[in-house]
């Protein structure tokens, strides 16, 4: 870095000042290595994407860092990938390489000796390599069958001495790199659910209505002729705050709800004499037992209800659930 470069902490300078002013910087870098993309990320692409092994990431320091976040997008993202520490690597932890491997290399200055010492042993084990690098002319850019510059103008240290711009940029130029190979690799969103079973996202693409829904006996569910008291047992008896009514041939022709039961009180309905089926709503929300459960939620919020009859092509009722049985299973 340029002794010109260096700036000097300013005493008035305020932490809000100062923290605008790194995220400008950073942000100018980063917007600066898109400009500047060329042929070689096309090159680096082609060749994870011809990658018969597995992606392997290396970096010392903070490139380290950066190294390690970037192999856990990549494994994220569909392409097998994990971070080998570089001093490591040269008193045997190269024996986790191979050379069917594609190796990602970091480091800013592009001449980190725990690097030096392994670029001979990759070249000879036939492993392919990408570097990230800020020195294009470095001993690791030349060495690399295709080398992503990500030079940087100003780091947003005011000393200039700690990698923060350049951090950043190598960080970004990871993800971008990744990204670019699942698009390619036309990695889908179940994809993605499979390798985060824990996650949100996960529980949204993997969990089906199959699985959060109330089957056999726990279905509130009473017969056309039955009497509004009869039904009213029933939402007791199963607690979901509805029940559906179904004809001789158990399809759901119907559901009553808390709702109904309150207008039903207000109209001085009898319970006695009343049967379901003159205060039941027809046509019940219905949802497949093959669908999301994400998708038992979008209805229920669109239609501003909350439970629903899980039936089959044939409409007959199969199951029944509600919003909290999709806050348990923390659809929602």
């Amino acid at each position: 870095m340029e002794p010109s470069k260096i700036r000097k902490i300013g005493a008035s300078k305020t932490p809000i000042d100062l923290a605008r002013e790194v995220l400008l910087i950073e942000a100018r870098e980063v917007e600066a290595l898109a400009r500047r993309l060329d042929d070689s990320f096309t090159r680096a692409v082609e060749l994870i994407l011809q990658c018969q092994g597995r992606i392997v990431v290396t970096g010392m320091g903070k490139s380290g860092h950066i190294g390690n976040k970037i192999a856990a997008t990549f494994a994220s993202t569909g392409t097998p990938a994990f971070f080998v520490h570089p001093a490591e690597a040269s008193h045997g932890d190269l024996g986790m390489i191979t050379g069917k491997d594609v190796v990602i290399a970091l480091s800013n200055s592009g001449e980190a000796d725990e690097l030096r010492v392994i670029l001979p042993t990759l070249k000879r084990m036939g492993a392919r390599l990408i570097s990230i690098t800020g020195h294009p002319q470095s001993t690791l850019a030349k060495a690399a069958d295709v080398s992503l510059d990500a030079h940087v103008t100003e780091e947003a240290c005011p000393l200039a001495l700690a990698p923060t711009a350049s951090t950043t940029a190598s960080l970004a130029l990871g993800d971008a790199l990744a990204i670019a190979v699942m698009d390619q690799r036309g990695f889908s969103a179940e994809e993605f659910a499979l390798s985060h079973p824990g996650g949100t996202l996960g529980r949204k693409l993997l969990l089906h209505v199959r699985d959060v829904m109330r089957t056999g006996d726990a279905i509130p569910s009473v017969g056309v002729e039955a009497s509004l008291k009869e039904g009213l047992l029933e939402m007791s008896r199963k607690g979901l705050g509805m029940t559906a009514i179904v004809d001789a041939e158990q399809h759901a022709v119907g559901v009553f709800t808390d709702g109904d039961l309150r207008r039903a009180f207000e109209n001085a309905v009898d319970i006695n004499s009343t049967y379901m089926r003159d205060v039941m709503h027809t046509s019940p929300q219905q949802i497949r037992p093959e669908q999301l459960a994400v998708d038992a939620v979008a209805i229920m919020e669109h239609k501003k209800i909350t439970s629903l009859l899980v039936t089959d092509q044939q409409g007959t009722l199969i199951g029944a659930l509600n919003m909290h049985d999709l806050l348990i299973a923390k659809v929602v």
